[in-house]
């Protein structure tokens, strides 16, 4: 594109040409949303992980939507994790909200409407300490056989057929009465 005067590029033509490149956005309109989160549904296989993530991409378009026009940027999605933990939710479900987020900015970002650098910036953005230890004996792979032995004799004894799926649960129901008698004796 040249200036009328003929001699090429100047100021002006350089400013037109800017101008009308497509620019990624920084604020994303809630048909940009939709698109990016369709994208990011029809990217998944499982119908679990498809029902997971469109409640935590319309949770999060819903607080996005509330707030005034806010960027979507790296803090933003840092204020979105605070709202997360004020609502007191475990540091597992925040971490799979700030997941599927994540992804939806990826996709935005291979749609063209938001920049990689800010899509970028989205998915360093840290979730929830998880806080506390594990304690007590955890159920091995090693200790499950003897588990479902006390629980269905029939796999102990290695017959074939199903085993009795209520004998399973209560084997299970009294192991958890027998935590609950030996934890009341420590407290």
């Amino acid at each position: 594109m040249a200036s009328r005067d003929g001699g090429g590029w100047n100021e002006q033509t350089w400013q037109e040409s800017i101008s009308k490149t497509k620019r990624p956005k920084t604020k994303l309109g809630l048909p940009d949303l939709d698109h990016s989160k369709s994208a990011v549904l029809d990217s998944l296989r499982s119908p679990e992980s498809k029902r997971g993530y469109r409640h935590a991409i319309d949770e999060f378009i819903q607080w996005y939507c509330s707030e005034p026009r806010l960027s979507f940027n790296k803090t933003v999605v840092t204020r979105y994790c605070i709202f997360l933990e004020n609502r007191q939710l475990a540091a597992g479900s925040i971490s799979g909200r700030l997941g599927a987020v994540r992804r939806l900015a990826y996709e935005a970002a291979d749609a063209g409407l938001l920049s990689p650098e800010l899509a970028a910036g989205i998915r360093r953005v840290k979730g929830a300490k998880k806080l506390g230890v594990r304690l007590g004996n955890w159920l091995t792979a090693e200790g499950s056989p003897s588990l479902l032995a006390v629980a269905c004799p029939e796999y102990a004894q290695r017959k074939a057929g199903p085993c009795d799926s209520r004998r399973i649960a209560g084997a299970a129901d009294s192991a958890g009465a027998n935590w609950l008698i030996w934890a009341s004796r420590i407290l």
